[in-house]
């Protein structure tokens, strides 16, 4: 793999509380472990982001949801399955994810990758990572690597290798709540 040594290096800086630079499904993220409150205030202070704005927690499998949702509704399985961009996902009922990650009404947002990267990352990883746009709160995310400023860049533990290259012009994802049975979309 070309992004095996990126694993490695991201892996370490993670299960040690640290936060990593790296493309996601969408566009270049900051991440760290979701079940380390003390690392999500890390990406909070980098941010200079208000720790009541919720993060988005990526996953791996479809199968990991119940791990982190307490009655996440087999109809977003079905609905997943019809969209082409990558799609967020606001569910009621977090459980095992850091405190600060949940927002005050017990919703969180996760995302199941797509991306190989990602999905090799946080299997290696072994739990789902946070990911949020790699810029200062208030300022346009970044399209690609070379648009992330200097400060975000200098403030983590590791910045992934692979993908620093691509101009490719990334995206958000589209972010829906799923409330009694169907999505209502919050960010196109």
């Amino acid at each position: 793999m070309e992004f095996e040594d990126d694993i490695l290096n991201a892996v370490s800086a993670l299960k040690s509380g640290g936060l990593i630079l790296y493309p996601t499904d969408t566009i270049w993220g900051i991440g760290c472990d979701a079940t380390d409150a003390i690392a999500v205030e890390k990406i909070y202070a980098l941010k200079k982001r208000p720790d009541e704005k919720s993060l988005i927690v990526l996953i791996a499998d479809k199968n990991d949801i119940s791990k982190y949702v307490s009655k996440p509704g087999t109809g977003i399985f079905d609905y997943l399955s019809t969209v082409q961009k990558p799609t967020t996902v606001v569910y009621e009922g977090a459980i095992g994810l850091a405190g600060n990650l949940v927002a005050k009404d017990g919703t969180v947002a996760i995302r199941i990758c797509n991306d190989e990267f990602c999905k090799q990352l946080i299997k290696k990883f072994g739990g789902p990572v946070v990911s949020t746009s790699a810029n200062i709160s208030g300022h346009p995310f970044p399209k690609n690597f070379g648009e992330i400023a200097e400060e975000i860049k200098q403030g983590v533990d590791y910045v992934v290798r692979y993908r620093r290259q691509d101009n490719h012009i990334a995206l958000p994802s589209t972010v829906v709540k799923w409330s009694d049975g169907k999505p209502v979309i919050l960010r196109p």
